[in-house]
């Protein structure tokens, strides 16, 4: 599907976003895994997170949805049923890789698929460290989809010190860890995002930038209610919009503040941008408020590489941003990107060569600089990649003649109502 975008002067208004994806996911996990009824508001609605919803209700858990509530019946501690089929995560990489902690534990076979994007990406990562704790995990010859997951014979706890900076390999590891009564420690150096600990309550020491877990069955979850907070991660491509267009100002409500998320939105500060915070509360452990964004000029910055594991989803709108700022952009240790739904070096690359500006990819990143040449009749290719679709959807806004972006039936990944979103505060 080709979605064609017309230049416009500004965005004003105000939008309430779908529920946090990543805190969606772990939402309907955890009320699984619990005993008795939880219930959740404003859960995501995107594909990623109804793959996850499939998938549980296979296991046993019983979920209904209604006017944007979602009621889940856990089935307890190891409660899960054997799955009758295969285990389908869709495009999701959280849905299969937190998933295989929590049935490396059960006391039944079950397979993990995904679609062909998903069997491209790489799941050693989590399954080495698994097989660590005494999981009986395999996978296709290149550490790729289907996952295949046998009965443990001795999932016992863990000392381990993350190889990867990702939020998926540690909360994989902590699901797998709830199973057992003693301990299990998780060092992790590189920050990435919390909310599985947080949601759970789980102990974390802080020293000298070297972060430890703990984990037992003490923190199993148990049934909760919660209010899924608003997805920073799509609220991204939003805020970007409003700083670019002139005469811009717009109110994003109820977006998560984790500080594991809100690296972009430091960043475009000191970039210039205007960005301020209103409302904030704190539930469940987990930081909410209003963002006021108002139109700015951007100047681009030396991105610090600490940051990076923080602002990895954004980085394809946040280059958008930088191509428009003053001076050149550069990402760099950003290696990450490789392996996401597409190779988003490669994606983000290709589109921006349309426009004839210069671009340099590396093996961690790549950098702009010069002016945009080409600005009639331009087509972006989404590369099946939400977050690339909905970058150049952007861009296109942004572009005095418009232009298109192939593949933008992606989006449905993340948020399937971006275009009404659009249209509500055009």
């Amino acid at each position: 599907m080709i979605q064609q975008f017309n230049n416009i002067d500004r965005v004003n208004g105000e939008l309430r976003l779908p529920g946090d994806k990543s805190i969606s996911h772990r939402a309907v996990m955890f009320a699984s895994m619990a005993e008795g009824e939880s219930v959740i508001y404003n859960c995501s609605n995107s594909d990623d997170v109804l793959s996850t919803v499939k998938c549980f209700t296979r296991l046993g858990a019983e979920i209904s949805q209604e006017s944007g509530i979602i009621r889940i019946k856990g089935k307890g501690f190891k409660g899960f049923c054997k799955p009758v089929n295969e285990l389908y995560a869709g495009n999701s990489g959280t849905t299969a890789r937190l998933m295989s902690g929590i049935l490396a534990a059960q006391d039944f076979s079950s397979v993990i698929t995904g679609d062909e994007s998903l069997s491209k990406r790489p799941m050693g990562r989590i399954i080495d460290p698994l097989i660590e704790m005494g999981a009986r995990i395999s996978s296709a010859p290149k550490g790729t989809l289907p996952l295949i997951i046998e009965p443990p014979d001795n999932l016992h706890p863990i000392n381990y010190k993350m190889k990867v900076a990702s939020a998926q390999v540690k909360s994989s590891l902590i699901l797998a860890a709830l199973h057992n009564m003693e301990e299990s420690v998780l060092i992790e150096s590189e920050p990435t995002r919390n909310h599985t600990e947080t949601m759970l309550g789980l102990p974390v020491e802080c020293k000298d930038g070297i972060k430890k877990i703990i984990v037992s069955k003490k923190y199993y979850p148990r049934s909760f209610k919660m209010t899924v907070p608003s997805d920073i991660s799509t609220a991204s491509f939003f805020i970007v919009l409003a700083l670019l267009l002139e005469g811009s100002e717009l109110r994003l409500q109820n977006v998560s503040l984790n500080p594991t998320r809100t690296g972009l939105l430091n960043l475009l500060t000191d970039m210039g941008g205007s960005i301020s915070v209103e409302n904030e509360i704190n539930e469940n452990g987990e930081r909410r408020g209003d963002l006021l964004i108002k139109s700015s000029k951007l100047s681009n910055i030396e991105i610090p590489a600490d940051i990076v594991p923080n602002i990895i989803d954004e980085i394809p709108v946040l280059s958008v941003a930088g191509l428009l700022a003053e001076g050149n952009f550069k990402i760099k240790n950003a290696k990450e990107l490789r392996v996401k739904e597409s190779d988003r070096i490669k994606s983000l690359c290709h589109n921006f060569k349309i426009l004839g500006v210069n671009v340099k990819e590396s093996d961690d990143g790549f950098e702009l600089s010069g002016r945009i040449k080409n600005v009639e009749g331009i087509l972006f290719e989404s590369f099946g990649d939400h977050r690339i679709a909905m970058a150049f959807s952007v861009l296109s806004i942004v572009l005095k003649n418009g232009g298109s972006v192939n593949g933008f039936e992606s989006v449905a990944v993340s948020n399937p109502d971006f275009l009404n979103q659009l249209r509500s505060i055009c």
